[in-house]
């Protein structure tokens, strides 16, 4: 069964960004822009982990924390443009899971999603094979016709979204922001450069076989099994 995530901002571009970055990893979402909706969600729905912004308009996140944990125990990461360290100190005594400063990258917040997730329903299962490729998720490895590939992280990361999205069309736009830290200071032309010596590397060990495919003035996408 998928996780499935609340996110908690009034902000429509976070809410959309994080809502992208974690069902592009396989997770559901469910957003709320108010907090003082949260308790009846939480009442209907089943919940894995709450993405929490401290400073909601109509309630703040520290007292709704308060408010979640006199029921429930569903892991909580707070979300704020806040860094102190009194912050940090005060959330997680709060009953706070882990606590994340804005701005954060993509990974960073997969990253740490998924850590939290992994404390509290224990190890995920193995990857299964994906027809020519197979993935070992723990070694960061990916096989091609059982052969390693000698990857980039970069390298890994791409090819590692395309086996979660097998036939989907995705943009350079779209691969940076899963892959890349800082995606707004990266450029088009570093995907291109990466998918360039991925094509290399997989034409090694089946020089007629071409798993990625150019949509162009679109982006890439890669080959469904037959």
């Amino acid at each position: 069964m998928k996780a499935r995530i609340l996110i908690v901002d009034d902000e429509p571009a976070i809410l959309d960004n994080i809502q992208y970055v974690l069902e592009a990893e396989g997770l559901e979402t469910l957003r709320a822009s108010e907090g003082q909706t949260v308790p009846s969600l939480l009442a209907r729905e089943r919940i894995d982990l709450i993405l929490l912004d401290i400073g909601l308009p109509d309630i703040s996140g520290i007292d709704l924390c308060k408010e979640i944990r006199k029921t429930h125990t569903t892991p909580i990461i707070f979300l704020t443009a806040r860094s102190g360290e009194l912050d940090r100190v005060v959330g997680l005594e709060l009953g706070a899971d882990d606590y994340i400063s804005k701005p954060f990258s993509p990974r960073e917040l997969s990253a740490r999603v998924k850590a939290v997730l992994r404390r509290v329903r224990g190890p995920a299962a193995p990857a299964r094979p994906h027809g020519r490729f197979s993935v070992d998720e723990a070694r960061r490895q990916i096989s091609y016709f059982g052969r390693t590939l000698e990857l980039s992280r970069y390298e890994y990361e791409i090819l590692r979204v395309f086996l979660r999205h097998p036939g989907h069309v995705l943009s350079r736009d779209q691969l940076m922001t899963m892959v890349w830290e800082q995606p707004e200071s990266s450029l088009d032309r570093s995907v291109d450069a990466h998918i360039k010596n991925l094509r290399a590397k997989l034409k090694s060990i089946r020089p007629g076989d071409d798993p990625i495919l150019t949509h162009r003035g679109i982006g890439y996408s890669l080959k469904e099994d037959p």
